[in-house]
């Protein structure tokens, strides 16, 4: 393929201005079972070759493991990376599917000094609030956040899994450069109210698990066959059972889009979800997550496939079909809260 760099996009009205594609950094120590460190070192160098700016991480990320293991890369390419982080999620080891959020400012400062320790950083390009503890009120933790931008600890601020009320209200009280929210072929339901509010507002979207955790690819059928015991995606619902099997057959008109373009089904979602920042007319950086250079080549080369109409058409009855939910408590997702 052409070592051609991707384009750039401003995150919003007052973001960063990062490749088109961004990297999800998240499986490299955590969540998606064993990983090689070379490997995933190999994969970082690659993409930032490629023009892949946004590396995202979380200290949600194997207890802040993910932040130490990217470190000694964004501190080699200090000038070139966007550093994206968040705070607020704690996943015990040993309950993979429990959530324990915070949003309280003193959390909130706590948490920053121990992601800018890991990362190695003075600053933080790109802060996110995680998830929503709707026990404290937005405008505070914004406020805090605020704070840590005038400090000089963080550049620009993010939410991910926001209600669209609840980013207007952050809007108040800081501007927001992104707001990331799993966004496919398979999960849209962020376009009722998120994403017309982030469009008003001079929001960007950065789409998480763009290829539905990897079940878009074709990779796995059944998590809890196929996946190690490790492996998170075995806790949710619609990639289990017959939940699944009806999923597994809606990647046809993938697949068969995918072969009109001498493409990989990967790249058709992923061509799908970049068409959305025409579709609704603002920023869209999508981060895909891989461990391997040859799978970030495959990922960016989908930024240069557009998708007819005709072939939009038929791919756009597959997130009504979908069964399951994608997570087993969606209260921590603002679909859960709208």
């Amino acid at each position: 393929m052409s070592d051609s760099r991707i384009p750039t996009v401003r995150l919003g009205d007052h973001g960063p201005e990062v490749g088109v594609q961004g990297l999800g950094c998240m499986g490299m120590s955590f969540a998606y079972g064993p990983s090689d460190a070379g490997e995933s070192r190999a994969t970082l160098e690659r993409a930032l070759e490629l023009g892949v700016t946004l590396f995202d991480t979380a200290d949600a990320y194997g207890a802040g493991e993910n932040e130490r293991f990217l470190s000694p890369f964004f501190t080699a390419h200090r000038d070139e990376v966007v550093i994206a982080t968040k705070f607020a999620l704690t996943i015990p080891p040993d309950e993979p599917a429990k959530r324990i959020i915070r949003n309280d400012p003193p959390y909130i400062r706590q948490a920053v000094e121990a992601s800018l320790k890991r990362l190695g950083v003075d600053e933080i390009d790109l802060y996110y609030m995680h998830r929503r503890d709707v026990r404290v009120p937005i405008e505070e933790s914004v406020g805090t956040m605020a704070e840590l931008v005038r400090e000089g600890k963080v550049k620009h601020l993010g939410l991910s899994e926001v209600t669209a009320d609840e980013l207007r209200a952050a809007q108040e009280v800081h501007p927001i450069a992104a707001v990331q929210s799993e966004w496919s072929l398979f999960s849209r339901d962020i376009e009722a109210h998120v994403v017309p509010a982030a469009r008003e507002l001079g929001v960007a979207l950065v789409p998480y698990s763009p290829l539905g955790r990897g079940f878009l690819t074709g990779g796995f059928t059944d998590a809890t066959k196929e996946l190690t015991s490790d492996d998170f995606r075995r806790t949710m619902p619609r990639f289990q059972g017959e939940n699944a099997t009806a999923n597994a057959a809606l990647l046809e008109p993938v697949r068969a889009v995918a072969e009109a373009h001498g493409a990989s089904p990967a790249q058709v979602a992923l061509a799908w979800v970049q068409q959305r920042s025409a579709v609704h007319g603002l920023p869209v950086v999508q981060i895909p997550g891989t461990r391997k250079p040859h799978r970030v080549e495959e990922n960016v080369a989908a930024t240069r496939i557009v998708l007819t109409d005709e072939e939009l058409a038929l791919l756009e009855p597959i997130a009504a079909k979908v069964a399951g939910t994608r997570y087993p408590d969606m209260s921590f997702a603002s679909r859960g809260r709208e």
